[in-house]
C-alpha cells in the first residue's frame, strides 16, 4: 500500500551536483521512515542514507559523507538526496526504498519493505 516514485536522475558531468526526489503515497501508511540505495552494473545494492520519519536519525555511507545531504520535506510527501561533487563512482540506479513505519531503518537492505523503481545517474569518467 505504499508507493515510492523517484525522479531526477539525468548524465552529468564530474563535479556537478544533482538532487533526486521520491515521492511517498499510500493509503495503508501514514509515516515510514526512508532511505537511498544505488546499484551499478554489475555490483551488489548498496546503502547510500537513511533518514527517519520526523528526520531527526540519519546515516550515510562513508563513500558519500560530507558530499550526499538526505532530506525529507512531509508536508510535500516527499524525501531528497542532494549529491554534490559526482564522480564517476556515483554511476548507479538509485533506489528510493520505505520501511514501512517511522522508525530509523539504518543501512540494512533487510529493513526495508517497499522500493521504488529506480533512477538512473550517469557520471561518465
Amino acid at each position: 500500500q505504499v508507493q515510492l516514485v523517484e525522479s531526477g536522475g539525468d548524465l552529468v558531468q564530474a563535479g556537478d551536483s544533482l538532487r533526486l526526489s521520491c515521492v511517498v503515497s499510500g493509503r495503508t501508511f501514514r509515516t515510514t521512515a526512508m532511505a537511498w540505495f544505488r546499484q551499478a552494473p554489475g555490483k551488489e545494492r548498496e546503502f547510500v542514507a537513511a533518514i527517519s520519519w520526523s528526520g531527526d536519525s540519519t546515516a550515510y555511507a562513508d563513500s558519500v559523507k560530507g558530499r550526499f545531504a538526505i532530506s525529507r520535506d512531509n508536508a510535500e510527501n516527499t524525501v531528497y538526496l542532494q549529491m554534490n561533487s559526482l564522480n564517476a563512482e556515483d554511476t548507479a540506479l538509485y533506489y528510493c526504498a520505505g520501511k514501512g513505519d517511522a522508525y530509523f531503518g539504518g543501512s540494512k537492505i533487510a529493513s526495508y519493505n517497499y522500493w521504488g523503481q529506480g533512477t538512473q545517474v550517469t557520471v561518465p569518467s
